[in-house]
């Protein structure tokens, strides 16, 4: 072993003779979390398996939670957060091809920003794609990957292009709507109470 690790290991050694037991509650709580930890990076199981660990585990800390005195209220947290996420817990190790992190995706939605801030000079990035993003977004990542020809362009299905772009005015017009309910409130309901007159009186 180094010398530098082995004056380290003194070093703490004679540390936690110190300060006695006062480290106890802490090094058993830290053990938990590390170990839950590892159950939920390890592949290769079953989504069931691990999570019938996991449960083992967090059902151990609810019970010996007094054990790390004032840290008790952080244990009951993270048993909480960790039931939370249990009806999507570990769906990747359930579901073939599917990746265990997002982090792909992230990325993806990362380089759009940057590509789009830099051709319009914005700071951040525009409304837009969250309106328009099932195209936007589509359209920009298949461009920069070279994907597509003009050939390609030519032969799209016109039906399936026209039920998207519906779908794209529905939901600006639905923006619209929104915008000019929150300009204009009581204008906004008092055309709407027309609207529903005129529909009523007869031909």
């Amino acid at each position: 072993m180094p010398p530098e690790l082995t004056q380290l290991r003194g070093t703490i050694g004679r540390a936690l003779e110190a300060a006695g037991g006062a480290f106890a509650p802490l090094v058993r709580a830290f053990g938990w979390v590390h170990r839950a930890a590892h159950l939920l990076g390890q592949a290769g199981h079953s989504g069931a398996a691990v999570r019938g660990q996991l449960a083992g585990l967090l059902g151990a800390m609810r019970r010996h939670r007094d054990a790390v005195g004032d840290l008790a209220d952080g244990v009951d947290h993270f048993v909480k957060v960790s039931r939370s996420y249990w009806p999507g817990l570990l769906a990747c190790d359930d579901t073939p091809d599917l990746p265990r992190t997002n982090n792909d995706l992230e990325q993806a939605f990362g380089s759009h920003r940057y590509h789009e801030r830099r051709a319009t000079g914005r700071k951040g990035a525009s409304p837009a794609l969250v309106l328009r993003g099932s195209a936007r977004l589509v359209a920009g990542l298949g461009t920069r990957a070279g994907a597509g020809t003009a050939a390609d362009l030519a032969g799209a299905d016109r039906a399936e292009w026209k039920r998207v772009r519906a779908e794209l005015e529905e939901r600006r017009q639905r923006r619209v709507e929104r915008r000019r309910f929150r300009r204009d409130p009581e204008g906004y309901l008092k055309d709407l109470e027309n609207q529903l007159i005129q529909s009523r009186l007869p031909a």
